[in-house]
């Protein structure tokens, strides 16, 4: 400012010196040359006065909005990657207890598994062990049937070859007893044959 003062009267002085001695049209009077600077000095003053501040002030004002704006934008950043940190934690939890219920269900339903088979192999040996006893019985009760047909058989056989009636039990016991020795005997050498 000052330096723009000092450069305009300086340039009125030279000016004011050459229109002396000239009467040049297209240079203006000195005393114009010397009031324009007076009031372009006096508006230089009432701009820094009074315009400068406010303007400044504006400027200021701005740039705390701005910078408001900023710091708000980076606290809901902020927020922001926290609530995703807390996010993540969470779901990083969820899936942690997600896998364990999961694993608990696999080993359960292994065990579930695992007890079905015993009950079912226990129950498969108890239902072979009874299929045995009945089968024992039942050839145990075809043994005796056969016996006893053969038997019955056997003694009409001999009444028939002997000629007389085996009324008596005991007899008749000997004779059926005799006869199923002599078809086992039969039976087995006839079984080495066959092997032999």
């Amino acid at each position: 400012m000052t330096t723009l003062i000092h450069t305009g009267l300086t340039q009125a002085g030279t000016v004011l010196a050459a229109s002396e001695g000239e009467g040049n049209m297209l240079i203006p009077h000195p005393a114009d040359i010397i009031w324009s600077l007076v009031v372009v000095v006096v508006i230089a003053v009432v701009f820094r006065k009074f315009a400068l501040p406010k303007l400044q002030q504006v400027l200021d004002e701005r740039a705390a909005l701005i910078e408001g704006g900023i710091a708000k934008a980076a606290e809901a950043q902020q927020a922001a990657d926290q609530a995703l940190e807390e996010k993540q934690a969470v779901l990083a939890e969820a899936r942690a207890d997600a896998a364990k219920v999961r694993d608990g269900a696999r080993e359960e339903g292994k065990a579930i598994v695992a007890e079905h088979r015993a009950r079912a192999t226990e129950e498969a040996t108890r239902i072979a062990e009874a299929a045995q006893r009945q089968i024992a019985a039942e050839r145990q009760a075809a043994a005796e049937s056969l016996r006893s047909d053969v038997g019955d058989l056997a003694t009409q056989l001999a009444s028939k070859i002997v000629g007389e009636e085996l009324a008596d039990s005991v007899a008749r016991s000997r004779v059926v007893d005799r006869f199923l020795d002599e078809l086992e005997a039969s039976q087995s050498v006839g079984s080495a044959g066959r092997e032999g």
